[in-house]
């Protein structure tokens, strides 16, 4: 284990690397007292991970898992989403991984005569805190445990290598494999972890919007051409909720989404040069987008999705809602002449041109009464609120939109969600 960071080849450079590097330290050194410092030092450092990736087990070999499965190198991003890597590159990473099998297998009782082993043996079986992981969704950090149990129980070399790429395959690597989606935070691209778990069954009705949108993604899925897309109309429709039930849908099979704000448009072009180049389909998403005529950022984003000379890569759409179908404020002054712009066409294809660069246009219209009452029956059916009777229900209903926004879906969930409230 002495000096065994010095002879990786491949896995360099990890995020969370101070636990390893303190541990090496510690073996390597004479000094007992520093030695139980260090390793005390580490131990402190693998309950904080504990704590922030929801870990349970053996923290030791969780916290090496971690480190190959969010290693972005030449050899995993080759894997990720049906890759492969073999010849030289894979010979060069089982080199690697035998130093992690050798690491994974660790005799921490060698330490006995300097630590607590007791202390030792409760981070070798640790008792994760119920609610505890915010780093990464259940599933994923259900799978990284269940890696790395994988790894301590591989019989050879190879099926240690082997259980490594069917990971990468199957989840990718890094950020943008183990996590959905991401925000910008000071122009750097941030996972977000709590996500909504909303699914295109949730929304009930607008079938053919959702053909459309679904039809679109899956061709972009299937490296097929596809179009970037606005999602428009009435609000409370569901035009979020039903791209967030696209990245749901369509997760497993490598799609990704950025969320950007129209304040960060000038940053698009640094987004998209670092996910060009990636094994992953990106949607750009930019929810209720609109434009004051005072505003002019939405130049920028004319630029990015066709004008620009850099073409947009194969992997990238955008995404967009909004309740005004041509992005841009509108005026009567546009039409009549009176705005004060002598060319008054060219004041009018400027404010579509924005719109005229999505592809695919969704409109999302605001039900009718009708309507809102087969939506609120369904909610109700699912939440099991059978102990209503349908006209009370119908009545209840209608009171309640009168004064939450009137008919839309988001009216009816809303009511829904208060009639479960006061049982």
């Amino acid at each position: 284990m002495i000096n065994c960071i010095d002879k990786f080849i491949i896995y360099r450079n990890f995020d969370n690397g101070d636990v390893l590097e303190i541990l090496v330290q510690a073996l390597s050194d004479t000094d007992s007292e520093k030695v139980q410092k260090d390793v005390y030092t580490a131990a402190n450092r693998l309950i904080e991970l504990a704590g922030v990736y929801g870990f349970n087990g053996n923290l030791w070999q969780n916290y090496l898992t971690l480190l190959i499965v969010s290693n972005e190198n030449v050899f995993s991003k080759t894997c990720e989403i049906n890759g492969i890597a073999d010849g030289s590159l894979k010979q060069l990473a089982i080199h690697d991984f035998l130093i992690f099998s050798e690491l994974f297998r660790y005799d921490f009782k060698e330490l006995a005569g300097i630590c607590d082993i007791s202390v030792l043996k409760m981070l070798l079986d640790y008792k994760r805190v119920e609610g505890s992981g915010t780093a990464y969704n259940k599933r994923i950090r259900d799978r990284i445990c269940h890696l790395s149990k994988q790894l301590d129980e591989s019989l050879s070399i190879n099926e240690f290598t082997e259980n490594i790429i069917d990971f990468y395959k199957t989840f990718g690597v890094g950020r943008f494999g183990l996590n959905k989606a991401f925000r910008l935070v000071e122009g750097e691209i941030v996972p977000i972890s709590n996500i909504a778990h909303v699914k295109l069954d949730d929304i009930i009705g607008y079938e053919d919007a959702k053909k459309q949108l679904i039809e679109n993604t899956e061709a972009f899925i299937n490296g097929k051409p596809a179009n970037n897309c606005l999602l428009y109309g009435d609000a409370g429709t569901g035009k979020s909720s039903s791209i967030k039930a696209i990245l749901n849908q369509y997760y497993e099979n490598g799609l990704r989404m950025i969320e950007i704000y129209k304040h960060q448009f000038k940053q698009i072009n640094s987004v998209i040069e670092q996910i060009k180049n990636r094994n992953y389909k990106f949607i750009l998403y930019m929810d209720d987008l609109s434009f004051e005529d005072f505003e002019t950022d939405y130049k920028y984003l004319k630029a990015v999705i066709e004008g620009g000379l850099e073409k947009k890569p194969a992997n990238v759409l955008i995404y967009a809602t909004s309740n005004r179908r041509h992005l841009i404020k509108e005026s009567f002054s546009d039409s009549d002449g009176w705005g004060g712009d002598i060319h008054k066409t060219d004041t009018v294809q400027e404010k579509l041109s924005l719109a005229a660069r999505f592809g695919v246009s969704i409109f999302f219209t605001a039900p009718d009464k009708k309507q809102f009452q087969v939506i609120v029956k369904e909610l109700a059916k699912r939440a099991e609120l059978d102990d209503i009777s349908e006209s009370e229900l119908m009545l209840m209903a209608n009171r309640w939109e009168l004064t939450h926004g009137g008919f839309s879906g988001r009216t009816a969930r809303q009511f829904i969600d208060y009639l479960l409230g006061t049982r």
